[in-house]
């Protein structure tokens, strides 16, 4: 067995970034929501509300889940305890998860809220994160109906949280499109796609694969860029603010989410160069023999015919790393030389 050892220049890496539908059966805008009574009526029921893309219930495509920073929204876990209840649970862990600081607060746009929905997206539906500019959410609320995508086409600076890249939720006309004529045919809206007293719309966190909504922006009047989206900010009472996010999704004119994935493909080229002087004899029973390891024909001594048919790469101890193999075989001899290509994707 013949053995080259690789120089550094043999290595080139790239990298690609593919994106894909989001939801089952591969397609980039769900159409139908559905919920399980069973799961609504349970413990979990308490905290988020899973959404379907089927009546059967099988496929859970994301979760709603409603937190605030007062406990305001839900029942106490113990009317002894103020303030202690699952909406505070829920404000505390993504707390926690995005900004990495139990005293911090969310800022949507240039506005402090203590209270947000969550829309966090079933792990198996995405692959790395969401693909920013792919998100189209139509909502609707007493007042009136608002679509919502992020405003990553329109910033310079990308803001980090901890729980990665955030892009803030803005009125559009389509996907990564902010809405025509915002700013002047709706005065509630700036010309960044803002609410005009209320801040952004929410945040959309790509990397983790979750949309949190701005209430206060969503329950404004239409003077302010709202569309009266009902919320519920009762004191030790069920407030049930995921069934009527849920409803403001299923229930818009249109009902449409749209959202694509986004994986970063890292590919290891690794250049293999046979010289004119290399890898012309084998080990093969058909060029030498096996007994006495002769060359079995007197022509292959100085005229050997072999073909390359595999690519072996080893490490420094010579234990077998990965295997390539040729579409065909490669015929070499003294007067040919090769250039083999391994691609190594991971």
């Amino acid at each position: 067995m013949s053995f080259k050892r690789l120089e550094a220049d043999d290595f080139v890496i790239s990298s690609d970034s593919i994106t894909a539908a989001m939801w089952v059966g591969n397609v980039p805008t769900l159409t139908y929501f559905f919920t399980s009574s069973v799961q609504a009526a349970g413990q979990s029921g308490n905290y988020y509300l899973n959404v379907y893309s089927s009546s059967a219930a099988q496929d859970i495509q994301f979760a709603i889940a409603y937190g605030n920073a007062n406990g305001s929204g839900s029942t106490l876990y113990n009317d002894a305890v103020t303030g202690s209840s699952y909406t505070t649970t829920i404000y505390g862990q993504y707390q926690n998860l995005v900004l990495g600081d139990e005293n911090a607060a969310f800022i949507f746009g240039n506005v402090t809220s203590s209270d947000f929905w969550a829309i966090s997206i079933e792990r198996n539906r995405y692959k790395e994160a969401i693909f920013p500019g792919s998100l189209f959410l139509e909502l609707s609320g007493s007042l009136g109906v608002i679509n919502l995508t992020d405003d990553s086409n329109y910033v310079t600076t990308t803001t980090f949280t901890e729980a990665g890249r955030v892009y803030n939720l803005i009125s559009a006309s389509a996907a990564g499109t902010i809405a025509t004529g915002a700013g002047s045919s709706n005065t509630g809206i700036t010309a960044d796609g803002w609410s005009a007293d209320l801040g952004s719309y929410g945040w959309l966190l790509p990397d983790i694969g979750t949309i949190l909504l701005n209430p206060t922006a969503l329950t404004g009047s239409l003077a302010a860029g709202g569309i009266g989206l009902n919320v519920s900010r009762s004191l030790d009472a069920p407030g049930n603010n995921n069934a009527r996010l849920f409803l403001a999704i299923s229930g818009s004119t249109a009902s449409t989410f749209t959202l694509n994935s986004q994986e970063t493909v890292t590919s290891d080229f690794i250049f293999i160069r046979p010289r004119s002087s290399e890898f012309n004899y084998s080990e093969n029973p058909s060029f030498i023999s096996g007994s006495t390891g002769e060359v079995l024909y007197s022509s292959f001594v100085d005229n050997p015919q072999v073909y390359i048919t595999t690519v072996g790469l080893y490490n420094d101890t010579n234990e077998l790393l990965a295997v390539a193999k040729l579409s065909r075989p490669l015929l070499k001899d003294f007067t040919k030389e090769a250039l083999i290509r391994v691609k190594l994707d991971f």
